[in-house]
């Protein structure tokens, strides 16, 4: 270990020593300069909520905690520019050289290529490490060299992929790089919560330990105790019946490869003893993990899904921008219990079960018809475990926004889902307490309740529960209606350019234009230039000033019409898709470019884009997502990573 061999390494979401492949790696060139920089300026739309922010000041103090045993300091910057952060910690030790762990998520995409080059323009060696993935999202493709765009069939071939599972250990010990004048701050400096945010994140604490020792310990107990019966209690909505790793996993306290390799131990041992049980729920448990990955497989490849869907028809559906309906949902007033006890409970704990994320991210975008970016955004302002990846997914499954997603025209009863995975209505008396004396008979639709039994158990429907916002037969005609203008629009839209009529259509949602998204098939793979074999393949940066995207030019792009019916009929052919400037950032960002203005920007209703860092009002104004995953009976396919 060479002393003047000086490191700085880049900590973001992988918050743990155990594992991590930068910090072993810095620490075995030389001295390390461990810094976690905080610059909410670049997360934009997607500053993290409050519960979000709480469980990283802990994660981020259990770390330094961490690092000082071994003998550095965890360094903590917060700053308007990231790079110049950067700049300044290099220029304060001297030293050479910079490492961190990739990120897939679209906003780090560009913004962690910008900075690579920019370092290397200055002669800094830059090298960056898998510590988030099973695979990395280019090193899985179909036989054509395509990226997947349907789960199963990316799955099936990551389980045929040679995977290595074995975890680094932490260092023994670090070799602090000495550092000149830096402009530092303590932990609460980072103002990651403020005072009227305290009480509430103190309750937080009872119920979670953020931290990776923590995270090891529930991984241990999960597996030990709990892993046996997930395939049964997965099922059911209340406590904890999840392996509660989500979190943990979000922030990078606890190695996926880990968590593979303990549950594939279990399935091997429980093979062996011919446990079908045990085996099913190991099954299922790496599935969720699997769904994991495949959401930054998808941010990846197609790097516009946080704005736009995967599949090209949902353009021109007819969204209904109902601020009104919007806020009921938020605040558990639809007047269905289930989806009320579920909004509750995500406001008041930051958490809900995936089979309530599904019902309620369902109820949001198929009988209230909201955009399903609203919704998509109010779960990354409120999750505890906010993940933009697995919120993505989740969002565009549930919306028929994906090849292999939940059908658009499907429509189900929360009645019929509360008397499935509520049958005693525990759950529902529990977050609505003003339901609390309704016999279980009426739980779930206390509308059809007779008046004497609404008197004696307290309920007044309109005053202290609402009627249902909406009739869930009237709900299915609307939305059939819907599906219908869609597929009007769709035709008028094609008709329009065959006889060369370029009308722009709009989606009612927000105001967004929504052009054709291009499908490009990228018949080869080319070598992506680089620093290390490691590192990260990145799309071209992004020009802040013009807000001009550098887009490398598609390989051969097909006729509009002959790749929306490649798409729409596909199931295990893996397409790879793009907007008519964007192309999959699988391939190197150092063939040539063009250069396109992007016409898009996120939108959601006022009062959710004005909320950085504060509380919804739940009287004015007031994430493991929702993952598909196949399922028993007829009910959606889908697992989150609260699953995980």
């Amino acid at each position: 270990m060479d002393s003047s061999n000086k490191t700085i390494v880049w900590f973001r979401r992988d918050l743990r020593i155990e594992d991590n492949p930068a910090l072993v790696g810095a620490a075995r060139d030389g001295s390390v300069f461990p810094v976690y920089i905080w610059c909410p300026k670049e997360d934009e739309q997607f500053y993290p909520g409050r519960v979000s922010r709480w469980w990283l000041k802990q994660s981020l103090a259990h770390l330094d905690q961490s690092l000082r045993s071994l003998g550095a300091e965890l360094v903590l910057i917060k700053t308007h520019s990231t790079f110049d952060a950067l700049l300044e910690c290099i220029n304060a030790t001297g030293a050479m050289k910079v490492v961190f762990n990739h990120l897939y998520d679209p906003v780090s995409l560009v913004r962690d290529h910008s900075i690579k080059e920019k370092l290397v323009e200055i002669g800094i060696l830059v090298q960056s490490y898998n510590a988030d993935l099973l695979f990395e999202p280019w090193e899985i493709y179909d036989e054509k060299g395509n990226a997947y765009t349907t789960f199963e069939a990316y799955w099936d071939r990551c389980l045929h992929m040679p995977m290595e599972t074995t975890s680094l250990l932490p260092p023994w010990k670090l070799l602090p790089a000495a550092a000149g004048k830096l402009d530092k701050c303590s932990i609460d400096e980072l103002e990651l919560e403020n005072e009227s945010e305290k009480p509430s994140n103190a309750l937080l604490g009872r119920a979670w330990s953020p931290g990776w020792s923590n995270a090891d310990k529930t991984l241990n107990e999960f597996v030990e105790v709990h892993l046996m019966d997930y395939s049964k209690n997965m099922l059911k909505v209340g406590g904890n019946s999840t392996s509660l790793l989500s979190p943990y996993l979000h922030f990078g306290e606890l190695s996926v490869r880990k968590v593979f390799q303990f549950a594939r131990m279990k399935q091997i041992l429980w093979a062996k003893e011919g446990n079908s049980i045990g085996e099913e729920s190991v099954s299922l448990f790496l599935r969720a993990i699997g769904l994991r990955e495949y959401s930054r497989y998808l941010c990846f490849n197609f790097p516009f899904t946080h704005e736009r869907s995967l599949l090209k028809n949902l353009e021109f559906f007819p969204w209904q921008a109902n601020q009104a309906h919007f806020k009921a949902w938020r605040q558990g007033r639809t007047g269905y219990p289930l989806v009320d006890a579920g909004m509750r409970e995500l406001w008041a704990t930051g958490w809900i079960h995936n089979r309530i994320r599904v019902i309620v991210s369902s109820f949001s975008v198929k009988v209230l018809l909201l955009p399903w970016r609203w919704g998509m955004k109010y779960f990354w302002d409120t999750l505890l475990d906010a993940d933009l990846e697995s919120d993505i997914l989740g969002w565009q499954y549930i919306s028929g926004s994906l090849p292999d997603g939940h059908e658009l025209e499907r429509l189900d009863s929360p009645e019929v889902q509360g008397s499935k995975f509520d049958p005693e209505g525990e759950y529902v008396r529990h977050w609505l307490p003003e339901l609390a004396r309704l016999p279980t008979e009426w739980i779930h639709h206390p509308w059809d309740a007779p008046d004497s039994v609404l008197k004696a158990s307290g309920v007044e429907l309109g005053l202290n529960y609402p009627k249902p916002i909406i009739d869930i037969d009237l709900a299915r005609e609307r939305l059939t209606e819907a599906i219908f203008k869609m597929w009007e629009m769709e035709a008028a839209s094609k008709a329009g350019k065959s006889n060369g009529n370029d009308e722009v259509v709009v989606d009612n949602s927000d105001g967004i234009e929504n052009l054709p998204i291009k499908k490009v098939l990228l018949n080869e793979k080319i070598p992506c230039s680089s620093n290390s074999s490691n590192d990260q393949r990145v799309p071209t940066s992004l020009n802040v000033k013009s807000n001009a995207i550098n887009r490398k030019r598609p390989i051969y792009v097909k006729e509009e019409n002959e790749l929306a019916d490649d798409l729409q009929n596909q199931t295990k052919a893996g397409t790879s898709i793009a907007h008519e400037d964007v192309c999959s950032t699988a391939e190197s960002s150092s063939t040539k470019k063009q250069t396109t203005t992007s016409r898009f920007s996120f939108s959601v209703p006022h009062s959710l884009s004005l909320t950085k860092g504060k509380p919804y009002d739940l009287e004015s104004e007031s994430s493991d997502q929702m993952w598909p995953q196949k399922e028993q009976e007829d009910m959606e396919q889908s697992s989150t990573k609260d699953s995980t």
